[in-house]
């Protein structure tokens, strides 16, 4: 059967599929098709015959997949830079809680709204939130043209019932479906927060609803030393716990997984549990360097996060990926330890196969036409494209990065145009947020 007509051909010098063996396509094309989603990728002089009229786009620079944030809580854009210099149990209760506890739902909205469009000029096209209010997120997503897997926020904390949450976040996924919006724009998951700030037995229940309704749960889980040590006590690690409880035996993503032993890597590999590795947030926080090369040796799905805009404090996956290679390799002292092309695959491919999604994260057939243009014209790629592969991707992760990013689009549809949304007031955007922050702080 052939594919079907494109209804947008990208041609570009440089495709890079993100396949697992991270190829480098050169003198290829990507074809769309009128649902969104890629019919074809390959080199241009395979490509199926385009019809008459075929809108061809013509890129000067690198075409690669749309980078998927494994991790973040996008919404805390208002609460960038307050805190920076406290360790993560101060700065949650001194800092950030009192300050979220003050958010109105609008607020949320509104930082939402300005994280996409930060991210989509990132080149990130989809994030996973760990978050309240998911309307008000849903909404703003939406107006940017981005994707979202919003993790509903589950906390037992005063002013929180965490029985309410759940039954809130299963309702609506019975009502409306796991996926919602144009083109699957929205996935409807559940976030309990951490086995420090949920009892046993709503962590067996989040399980429980999940897995009736195949839905990812996200969790944080060991990322600092010291935030588990009554379920270390209890159980020898949290891993451990979570599946003594059940949880594992769903689809999991663990947010961090700094702190683990042999055990716990085996445990997560054997569950084929997800980890969202957020290298940034965990040394601005001082919590400690996850163990990514042994995650990865023992087949662990790893991708990429940035944690909160408050805590990191940018979202840029491209950073992360660098960052992720930078201290493999200096943890390990092994230069080798993490190479170009994994880490480029950590941003795409594997954060897809960590939140267990097959749609994202490639230029491949079938998968959603999610889609980042990168400029060459710059002195990062001074040695030209004409260069070996290897030196293509290195010169991408280590010297370029997302400041050459260009254009964006997600299913088809452009949403960054020269390096702006082409949905959204940007000015207005940082507009609202900044009047969210004067009011906090007044």
């Amino acid at each position: 059967m052939s594919p079907a007509a494109p209804h947008l051909r990208l041609h570009a010098p440089i495709v890079l599929p993100c396949d697992p063996d991270c190829s480098v396509l050169r003198d290829a094309v990507v074809d769309v098709v009128a649902d969104g989603r890629i019919a074809y990728c390959g080199p241009a002089t395979e490509a199926p015959e385009a019809p008459e009229g075929t809108p061809v786009r013509r890129c000067s620079g690198i075409l690669l997949p749309g980078l998927v944030n494994a991790h973040a809580h996008t919404p805390m854009t208002p609460l960038r830079g307050i805190g920076s210099d406290l360790p993560l149990p101060r700065w949650l209760r001194e800092a950030i809680w009192p300050a979220e506890a003050k958010l109105r739902p609008e607020d949320i909205g509104a930082g939402m709204l300005l994280g996409s469009v930060e991210m989509l000029r990132h080149g990130v096209t989809t994030s996973t939130e760990m978050y309240f209010h998911g309307e008000h997120m849903a909404e703003a997503v939406l107006a940017a043209g981005s994707r979202m897997l919003f993790a509903a926020g589950i906390l037992d904390v005063p002013g929180w019932d965490w029985r309410k949450l759940v039954d809130e976040q299963s309702a609506w996924i019975d009502a409306d479906g796991r996926f919602l919006g144009p083109a699957h724009r929205i996935e409807l998951c559940y976030g309990p927060h951490s086995a420090y700030a949920l009892p046993p037995e709503a962590l067996a229940l989040v399980g429980e609803e999940a897995q009736r309704r195949d839905a990812l749960v996200h969790i944080h889980v060991a990322e600092h030393a010291e935030e588990d040590a009554e379920q270390r006590a209890a159980h020898g690690s949290v891993p451990r716990m979570l599946d003594h409880l059940g949880v594992l035996d769903g689809r999991v993503a663990m947010a961090h997984a700094v702190h683990l032993d042999d055990e716990d890597i085996a445990l997560l590999a054997a569950k084929g549990v997800g980890v969202a590795h957020c290298p940034g947030s965990n040394a601005k926080l001082a919590s400690g360097t996850a163990r990514l090369v042994d995650l990865l040796r023992a087949g662990i799905p790893v991708g990429l996060g940035t944690d909160g805009p408050a805590s990191n404090d940018d979202l840029d996956v491209l950073e992360e990926a660098r960052l992720a290679a930078l201290l493999a390799r200096l943890s390990t002292a092994d230069s080798s330890a993490l190479t170009a092309a994994q880490a480029l695959l950590l941003a795409t491919r594997g954060s897809a196969d960590a939140l267990g999604r097959d749609d994202i994260g490639a230029l491949e057939p079938g998968r959603w036409a999610d889609i980042v243009h990168v400029a060459v014209d710059d002195p990062a790629f001074a040695t030209g494209l004409a260069v070996p592969d290897d030196q293509v991707l290195a010169n991408l992760i280590w010297a370029a990065g997302s400041r050459l990013v260009r254009d964006v689009w997600v299913a088809g549809e452009q949403v960054v145009a020269d390096g702006e949304s082409t949905r959204v007031d940007r000015a207005g955007a940082q507009a609202a947020v900044r009047a969210v922050s004067a009011r906090l702080h007044g």
